[in-house]
């Protein structure tokens, strides 16, 4: 290639490179600017000699060259990748990227600055883009922490302002029971007073159970592998003995080994399935409760007669608020199975479920010790 020739290939690829170039004199005005640059800023070569580089500037930009941009030349000499905002000729912003560099003389005479830029549009809506995320983010913080306090607000209103006058009934109902003389009616109205707080304080249990599982951190469980399961499962039986004397409950209990778990939630848990079967189940066929350890696991299971549950409810079980097809009598909130099932999981356990024509059969299967 003649000198000629390359004199215009360099020529061409200064004036219509991909990014746009700018010379400046010392005193920081306009002494050189390609095709591409005037072409991107509306304007033309002529019109843009002799000007001051500020003229090209947005205020931040200004300010951005000199807070950043000239001190830093005057140090190093040099200047990557500064965000800066050309203004179009038509006044609009064109956002770049500009790299310079001071070129000097053989006593460090201050010769001219060449400049590179390069459009920025793109990386600027993705960096804006990301501050809006970032803002976004911060905003749904807030809304979480505001929602996760008034949870906490609510499970308090539960486990307070509700449970405390209800036991305060109880104890008043108790103390009417022993202490007065009630004839064969008032004490019939005492029985289903006391009944019906029972049934409330249930409610409100299962309630606080739902919101600590699903809205708070999960259930509180205080493991203590020292205290023996077979006297809570005991008792627990036999207070729904007492609840439906008419119903048959058979008990079979082999728990020889310690169980890591909370026995109070583990009562719960029975509680729940037993009155489950007593609800559901076929009046005339006795309800078996039986719980045995083996092969590093304790079992527990409830099962009782009566017309099995359809495959389509039986997917939905521990779905809080479920009920399937109950009497109006048994009507409830339907938190009974989905508390049994958060007791299991935060055991480390799980719940199944085996319902034919012969029975309908619960069981709970958890590790000895925790993993």
């Amino acid at each position: 290639m003649s000198d000629r020739a390359l004199g215009e290939d360099l020529a061409d690829l200064y004036e219509n490179a991909p990014c746009g170039y700018l010379s400046l004199s010392p005193d920081a005005r306009i002494v050189k600017v390609n095709r591409t640059l005037t072409e991107w800023l509306g304007t033309s070569g002529d019109a843009l000699l002799g000007r001051p580089f500020h003229d090209l500037l947005s205020f931040g930009g200004r300010i951005a060259y000199e807070t950043h941009m000239a001190p830093l030349l005057r140090l190093q000499g040099f200047v990557n990748e500064l965000a800066l905002d050309l203004l179009h000729a038509d006044g609009s912003k064109l956002p770049v990227i500009a790299n310079a560099a001071e070129r000097r003389g053989p006593a460090e005479e201050h010769l001219f600055t060449r400049l590179t830029m390069f459009k920025a549009v793109d990386r600027r809506t993705y960096e804006r883009g990301l501050v809006a995320a970032r803002t976004q983010a911060e905003a749904a913080a807030a809304a979480e922490h505001e929602t996760s306090v008034l949870r906490e607000q609510f499970i308090a209103v539960l486990g307070h302002d509700l449970r405390n006058p209800l036991a305060a009934l109880a104890a008043g109902i108790q103390m009417i029971s022993k202490r007065e003389a009630l004839s064969s009616r008032g004490l019939l109205v005492v029985k289903e007073m006391n009944a019906s707080v029972s049934r409330a304080t249930a409610l409100v249990d299962n309630v606080l159970d739902f919101a600590r599982g699903r809205l708070g951190d999960g259930l509180i469980l205080t493991r203590n592998a020292a205290q023996p399961l077979t006297p809570v499962l005991e008792q627990v039986v036999e207070e729904i003995r007492a609840i439906a004397p008419d119903r048959q409950i058979m008990a079979h209990f082999s728990i020889e080994q310690p169980v890591d778990c909370d026995p109070s939630r583990i009562g719960q848990l029975a509680s729940n399935l037993i009155a489950n079967a007593v609800t559901h189940g076929a009046p005339g066929i006795p309800i078996e409760v039986e719980a045995h350890t083996v092969g590093g696991r304790f079992v527990l299971s409830v099962a009782n007669g009566g017309v099995p549950i359809p495959p389509a409810a039986r997917a939905q079980l521990f779905q809080p608020f479920f009920r399937g097809a109950v009497r109006r009598s048994q009507q409830g909130l339907g938190l009974g199975l989905f508390i049994v099932n958060e007791i299991a999981k935060g055991h480390g356990g799980s719940m199944d479920v085996a319902s034919t024509e012969q029975e309908t059969r619960f069981t709970f299967s958890m590790p000895l010790k925790p993993a």
